[in-house]
C-alpha cells in the first residue's frame, strides 16, 4: 500500500562515476529539474564541492518554488563500499579520489544542519519500486482479476556500468548487518565460473561479448545502445536478404549483438536465480541496459525456468517458482492468470480459494531508474525521521575536537 500523503521536501543524489544528478523530492513527486554536475572524483575537495554545490543550489530552487519550506533531510545513493548507516564513504573503485574512509555524512550534516541517509543506488531503487514502481503495479492487477495471491518481496537488479542490487522485504529494505546486502555483482559468473557477475552482466561485458563475436578489437566495439540497434536494423536486412536482397553488413553482424545480449541475460538470469531461492519475491530491472531488456529477458528468463542436474542423471527445476516475462503479453496472461480455484475445507460444505502455482514475475522499471531512486531515497528519510526504523548512530565514528 503506498505510504500516506506527505509535504516534507528531501533533497536527493544518483552519484556515479562520471556524473552527480541531484533532485528535490516532496509529496512523493519532484518538485525541480534534475541538476547534473561532473562528479570530479579524481580529487576529494573538489568533489565533495561539487556535492555541497549541487545540494545547494537544489534547496535554493526547492525553497524558492514551495514558499520558503524548510528541508528536512538529505538522502541519496552513493557508491561503496561504505558504512553507509554511519555516512563513512569506503575506498571506491570509480571514484579514486575516496580512500581510508571519507565522513560524508556527517559533513553533509554539519554543512547542511538536517539530517542525512546514505544508500547505494540499488538498493533505493528497490525501495522506490516496492514502494511506488512494480510491486503495487502487480498487486492492483492481481486484485482486479480475482487472484488471492500478493506480493511483500521484490529483488531489484540495475545493469549499467555495474550490476547492482537491492531487497525489500514485507515493505522494509534489507540492507544487512554490514551494509552489504543484495550485492548480487559478486556471485559467480554463469558463463565464466572464475569470474564474477558483474564481469558478464554490465556494459562492458555487452562490448566484449560483441567484440568478440564479430572479430573485431575491444577499442572499436560500440556501445550497448548502438548494438541494440545494430540487432534491429539487422532483422530488417535479414528478412530483406530472404526475399532476395542479398546480405548485408548489418545483417552480418547480427548475430554478434543478438549472442551479446543473450549472454548478458544468461549471467544476470544465473545470478538473480541464486537469490530467488532466498529472497522469494518479484524481480525488477533498472539501469541503463534496461532500454535493451527485450533483447535479453527471454535468456534471462529461461534461466530462472532452467533445470539443475542430479548426479543420478535425472534433473530438477532451477527454482521451485515459474518465472513469467511480465514485459511479454502471452508472459502476462500466464502470470495473473495463475491457477486459481478452489478446495474443499475437510468435513464442511466451505470452499477456499487456492491458487497452488509458486510463481515469480519479471519485468522493467516503469518508473525510470533514476525516479526510482528519488522517490526510494525520500521514502527512506521520512520513514526513519518518523522512528518507523531505527537508525544506528553508534557506528559513527567517535568526534574529535
Amino acid at each position: 500500500m503506498p505510504p500516506p500523503p506527505e509535504d516534507r521536501t528531501v533533497l536527493t543524489l544518483d552519484a556515479g562515476g562520471t556524473t552527480f544528478t541531484f533532485s528535490a523530492v516532496a509529496g512523493y513527486r519532484e518538485v525541480c529539474a534534475p541538476l547534473t554536475l561532473p562528479a570530479r572524483g579524481d580529487d576529494l575537495e573538489a568533489c565533495l564541492a561539487q556535492i555541497v554545490a549541487g545540494f545547494s543550489r537544489l534547496r535554493e530552487a526547492a525553497l524558492e518554488g514551495r514558499g520558503g519550506a524548510p528541508i528536512a533531510a538529505l538522502s541519496f545513493a552513493f557508491p561503496g563500499p561504505a558504512d553507509y548507516p554511519a555516512g563513512v564513504i569506503g575506498d571506491l573503485p570509480n571514484l579514486p579520489a575516496f580512500r581510508g574512509g571519507v565522513a560524508l555524512g556527517p559533513m553533509l550534516e554539519e554543512r547542511f544542519g538536517v539530517p542525512v541517509f546514505i544508500n547505494n543506488d540499488g538498493d533505493l531503487f528497490a525501495y522506490g519500486e516496492a514502494l511506488f514502481g512494480l510491486l503495487p503495479e502487480v498487486n492492483g492487477e492481481l486484485a482486479a482479476a480475482g487472484s488471492p495471491k500478493r506480493y511483500r518481496n521484490l529483488l531489484g537488479v540495475t545493469l549499467g556500468t555495474g550490476f547492482g542490487g537491492g531487497i525489500v522485504r514485507d515493505g522494509e529494505l534489507f540492507t544487512g548487518d554490514n551494509s552489504a546486502a543484495g550485492e548480487i555483482w559478486l556471485t559467480r559468473n554463469h558463463l565464466d565460473t572464475a569470474c564474477f557477475a558483474e564481469e558478464g552482466a554490465s556494459i562492458r561485458a555487452v562490448r566484449r561479448a560483441y567484440a568478440a563475436a564479430a572479430g573485431i578489437p575491444l577499442a572499436s566495439a560500440p556501445e550497448p545502445k548502438d548494438i541494440a540497434a545494430i540487432a534491429a536494423i539487422a532483422a530488417i536486412a535479414a528478412i530483406a536478404a530472404s526475399s532476395g536482397g542479398g546480405d548485408s553488413p548489418a545483417a552480418a553482424n547480427r548475430e554478434a549483438a543478438l549472442s551479446a545480449f543473450r549472454r548478458l541475460g544468461e549471467v544476470t538470469g544465473d545470478a538473480i536465480a541464486n537469490a530467488l531461492t532466498l529472497i522469494d519475491g518479484l524481480v525488477v530491472v533498472g539501469g541503463g541496459l534496461a532500454a535493451a531488456a527485450h533483447l535479453f529477458l527471454p535468456a534471462l528468463v529461461a534461466q530462472l525456468n532452467g533445470r539443475l542436474r542430479r548426479v543420478d542423471g535425472g534433473d530438477v527445476p532451477r527454482l521451485e517458482l515459474t518465472a513469467f516475462n511480465l514485459e511479454d503479453a502471452a508472459g502476462r496472461i500466464g502470470f495473473f492468470a495463475g491457477r486459481t480455484g478452489t478446495v474443499a475445507v475437510p468435513g464442511s460444505a466451505r470452499r477456499v480459494a487456492y491458487d497452488p502455482q509458486k510463481r515469480t514475475g519479471v519485468a522493467v522499471s516503469h518508473l525510470g531508474t533514476g525516479h526510482a531512486v528519488a522517490l526510494g531515497a525520500y521514502a527512506y528519510a521520512l520513514r526513519h525521521l518518523d522512528g518507523g526504523a531505527a537508525r544506528d548512530r553508534t557506528a559513527r565514528p567517535p568526534e574529535t575536537a
